[in-house]
């Protein structure tokens, strides 16, 4: 049964994504949908979640799920304060999965300066590929730059980060349209 709680949250994000993400207010759609939908699907949850965790032995697999979902109800609730939210943590998850699987391979980084570069490259290589650049085209491109710059001047800095409008467009990943 709470299976298909979840089912019918990631049928409604799917729908939402599917029919209003290219438009430009997307996130203040899927504001109000989740409002009105996705209120009633956690709101149920929550209730079968309280029912259930009655009857559900502690340390049963069940009684664990449940008392799991209701620890972390408040916090799913989140992605009914905005709707820029999603409601998993998966594209997280994936973007470290490399570095997690590659993690004995990282034995150098064996002190907190080698483990703050590497994670200062992570964030930088993340970031490039969650804002659709070349990432081996980007860190030429930044390395080059940095050594232009003084980078305690913050706005010389900014205009270097992926984010940025300043970008050339030869680093961007072209859309597949």
């Amino acid at each position: 049964m709470g299976f298909n709680y979840c089912e019918q949250i990631y049928k409604l994000e799917k729908e939402l994504r599917e029919t209003y993400s290219s438009n430009e207010n997307y996130y203040d759609i899927r504001f109000k949908v989740r409002a009105e939908k996705l209120a009633l699907i956690l709101d149920d949850f929550t209730h079968y979640a309280e029912r259930e965790i009655k009857d559900a032995l502690p340390r049963s697999p069940l009684g664990k799920a449940l008392d799991y979902a209701k620890k972390h109800l408040s916090g799913l609730k989140n992605v009914l304060l905005d709707g820029s939210l999603e409601v998993d943590n998966n594209a997280a998850e994936r973007a470290i999965k490399p570095f997690v699987i590659g993690g004995k391979n990282f034995i150098f980084a064996n002190t907190a300066k080698g483990a703050t570069s590497s994670a200062n490259i992570y964030s930088i290589v993340e970031s490039a590929k969650a804002n659709n650049l070349v990432v081996e085209r980007y860190l030429v491109y930044l390395f080059d730059n940095l050594l232009q710059i003084d980078i305690s001047h913050s706005e010389a800095l900014d205009n270097l980060m992926p984010w940025s409008g300043n970008i050339p467009e030869n680093i961007k990943i072209k859309d597949k349209k």
